[in-house]
């Protein structure tokens, strides 16, 4: 498996200097946000879909420096009940889906939308208990009326560009449980899988290896996420794992997001690489950093240091000694 990082840590910096710095820092690939939440600072998708003379001088830079792309990333929420996000998100996706085959980008990273809970909601409504009666309506309403429909388009869509979709299990989208990724998976096509990023499984009380397992036997990685969580159990007894307080709020949150290695040990993490690697992920571990009490650089280099000492990287052996 090869190691990458999620460039928009580094939106102040311009493209080649990213990438210079993603060079100098030992990785090997780079995953970039196209628009949405994770914005396009690094990729002018109009320019890029209007020239060929432009993609080439665009994927030229990475080629040279011995880099790759491991996904574009257009994370919004194509479902929203406001219509003017909703069709942004949806032309965004559309467009990084084009110039994903254009550029020869195997992954196309987002989220799977929450509608809300009827046809003239205002705000998107996510359901996370069947009782009252009301949110088991709301919930079966969304997946057959909105999820459903809008994935089995957009999948056929992918699919037919030779693109695959990696949707990250994010908290209040109806895609966040391995269940309900495999669940849209069904309904529509193989070519709609994982973006699986452990950091929000921790906090559902997920356990990411057992979600590898899971989603791995039926080939729904497409893509992986390395971020940590810590979880302080005071504040968990407290707030709830349901935590609504800022990000910021570090000290009181019951979670914050942590560099790798901060939040859960490095035999967690050399776990999960093991468990990538035996279920068949051979793609790109690509750093997030989203760290609270460290700064860009020293979140992203510890993240790089520790994993690059759990990284398998070359294909294993055969057993001779069997």
């Amino acid at each position: 498996m090869k190691l990458g990082v999620f460039t928009v840590l580094f939106s102040s910096k311009k493209f080649e200097d990213m990438l210079d710095h993603v060079k100098a820092s030992g990785l090997q690939s780079v995953e970039i946000g196209t628009g949405g939440y994770p914005g396009d600072t690094h990729c002018p998708i109009d320019e890029l879909l209007e020239s060929t003379e432009k993609r080439k001088e665009y994927i030229e830079k990475v080629h040279s420096r011995g880099l790759k792309i491991s996904a574009f990333s257009c994370h919004g929420n194509p479902l929203s009940p406001n219509k003017s996000f909703a069709e942004d998100s949806h032309d965004t996706f559309v467009k990084t889906v084009k110039l994903a085959e254009l550029l020869e980008v195997p992954i196309v990273n987002t989220f799977s939308g929450t509608p809300g809970d009827q046809e003239e909601a205002k705000y998107p409504n996510w359901p996370v208990t069947p009782w009252p009666n009301e949110y088991k309506d709301i919930l079966h309403w969304q997946w057959e009326e909105k999820l459903i429909p809008y994935w089995k388009e957009q999948g056929q869509f992918a699919k037919d560009h030779g693109v695959k979709i990696g949707l990250e299990l994010h908290a209040g989208f109806l895609v966040h449980t391995p269940y309900t990724m495999l669940k849209l998976r069904e309904a529509t096509n193989n070519a709609i899988g994982a973006n699986l990023d452990p950091s929000h499984l921790w906090w559902q009380g997920i356990d990411p290896v057992a979600a590898i397992k899971i989603l791995g036997k039926e080939d729904a990685i497409h893509h992986f996420h390395a971020k940590d969580t810590y979880i302080d159990q005071d504040n968990v007894n407290m707030y709830g794992l349901t935590d609504m307080q800022p990000y910021s709020d570090v000290q009181t949150r019951a979670w914050s997001f942590r560099s790798v290695g901060y939040g859960h040990s490095i035999q967690e993490w050399s776990n999960m690489v093991s468990a990538l690697r035996t279920y068949g992920y051979d793609h790109v571990i690509s750093i997030e950093h989203e760290d609270p009490i460290m700064s860009i650089d020293e979140g992203f280099n510890r993240a790089v240091k520790n994993l690059k000492s759990v990284n398998i990287e070359e294909a294993p052996a055969e057993m001779w000694w069997a």
